[in-house]
């Protein structure tokens, strides 16, 4: 049976603030000894008065700036009814009807809303036959976003995550690793019969019942998890099933989606306005006007695509700051026509000997051996070594070339020496290329590169060699 996937996706993500959402402790999402950054408030304690952290209300306004969303005028925050252990309180503080953030667009995909709220405790089950809960957690500031139901593929919802992964990153409001659980995607799938009209064959009769499959915790997972959704959904239709408004988790294990409980609706949360927090007239507040935004990654991609820069190394310099800040300062170093040559040797031999480290080199000196290779005084060989000498001990490459003898001999004179003598001690060689062996020459240049240690221009020396060989 043939199907219509549709996916939404809600995506939460840890802020970089120095304290909580609504309290003083502090965000420290590197802590490893449990309940140490916890009060009273984070805590949930009866009596206890919340107050707005004014940095992760500015972080969710850059957001929506650069996703050319509508920022609010006026927003509050709601309480959002439920009980788990990690919700000490009964209920989250979260946005409902006014929202921070309307509307926007990322990775051609259209958005719904970000909002603001707090993160839970963490739940650990993995002791024995109890649960242990660390607080550390609870109140973290929290951004959601939500898309549109717009999206048709597992792969383009994995890339939509990666690209929002980095814009969060770019913009410094979110380290966003999901491994540590400091983001986090949910997507919402369903799927439906096309049209059996032709005129609108491309639109399914209408959505299809949603499903939640919850916390996937890295790209491969959010993948699989909705490829195997859209399988099972499309099975299920095809036997003639009802497919069951529910929230799944993913079993890594055994490759599969699970049920979880039945799916709430929003009115099953009794959202009202928190009564302990204030309405925000954020265009009555000077400090949240002056929205200052870094090159976007669309834009870097833009701009070094103007270069000549081969996609490739774009997408290595837009998601590796460290690489793409290097690249920026070799870019002042050297003529646009040699930028194309310096990233292909920042984004292998560079970023393959810095193995995700320090980069231990001047942008000056790694351009000045760009600028060596570009004019053929070394070789391509050549600077390879010359680079990763640079690397290991430092140096500039002038003087580690005029050490190791690796600049290139162009004197035609001393090379046409060199190529007598190689003829002579190889007349076999030289018979077979007179009589139509090709594949001789490449023995000579080699020979020719050995007798010079490889300093001789290769270019000159194919020319002498194939003009000594003639005669």
């Amino acid at each position: 049976m043939e199907c219509f996937p549709t996916i939404g996706l809600e995506v939460h993500a840890e802020l970089k603030t120095r304290t909580k959402m609504f309290c003083g402790c502090l965000n420290n999402p590197e802590e490893k000894r449990p309940n140490v950054h916890i009060c009273p408030v984070c805590l949930g304690f009866p009596g206890t008065l919340p107050v707005i952290n004014k940095e992760a209300i500015k972080h969710i306004l850059r957001i929506g700036e650069a996703l050319e969303g509508t920022l609010a005028d006026l927003t509050e925050f709601d309480r959002k009814h439920y009980f788990y252990p990690d919700i000490p309180k009964g209920y989250q503080i979260s946005q409902y009807k006014y929202p921070l953030v309307s509307g926007g667009t990322l990775y051609d995909v259209a958005l719904t809303r970000v909002h603001l709220e707090e993160d839970t405790a963490r739940s650990s089950h993995d002791k024995g036959d109890y649960s242990l809960v660390d607080f550390n957690r609870s109140g973290l500031p929290l951004m959601e976003l939500v898309t549109e139901p717009v999206i048709h593929s597992a792969k383009e919802a994995a890339d939509f995550a990666r690209e929002l992964r980095l814009l969060l990153r770019t913009l410094g409001v979110s380290d966003a690793n999901m491994e540590k659980g400091e983001m986090r995607v949910e997507a919402n799938v369903s799927v439906s019969p096309f049209r059996s009209d032709k005129k609108n064959a491309s639109l399914p009769l209408k959505l299809g019942t949603k499903v939640e499959v919850k916390n996937l915790n890295s790209f491969r997972i959010v993948e699989k998890a909705i490829e195997y959704e859209i399988s099972r959904q499309t099975k299920a239709l095809g036997l003639g099933e009802k497919i069951m408004q529910e929230t799944r988790g993913w079993d890594e294990a055994r490759q599969r989606t699970f049920s979880q409980r039945s799916k709430e609706d929003a009115h099953d949360y009794r959202y009202f306005p928190d009564p302990d927090l204030p309405k925000l007239e954020l265009s009555e507040a000077a400090e949240f006007q002056s929205i200052l935004l870094p090159e976007l990654p669309g834009e870097k991609r833009e701009r070094y695509k103007s270069y000549g820069i081969k996609g490739e190394d774009i997408e290595m310099y837009a998601g590796d700051f460290r690489l793409g800040e290097f690249f920026d300062s070799v870019m002042k170093e050297l003529p646009k026509e040699r930028l194309p040559l310096a990233s292909n040797y920042i984004t292998s031999d560079l970023a393959g000997l810095a193995q995700g480290g320090p980069l231990e080199i001047s942008a000056k000196d790694f351009a000045a051996l760009i600028n060596m290779l570009a004019e053929k005084k070394i070789s391509s060989r050549g600077a390879k070594d010359i680079l990763a000498e640079m690397f290991a001990n430092g140096g500039s490459p002038g003087k580690i070339a005029e050490e190791r003898n690796l600049f290139q001999k162009s004197d035609e004179g001393e090379l046409i020496k060199i190529v007598r003598t190689i003829i002579f001690d190889n007349k076999d060689a030289a018979a077979a290329y007179a009589s139509g062996k090709e594949s001789s020459l490449q023995f000579f240049i080699g020979q020719g590169m050995k007798e010079t240690r490889g300093s001789a221009n290769p270019e000159v020396l194919k020319r002498i060699l194939m003009e000594e060989l003639k005669k």
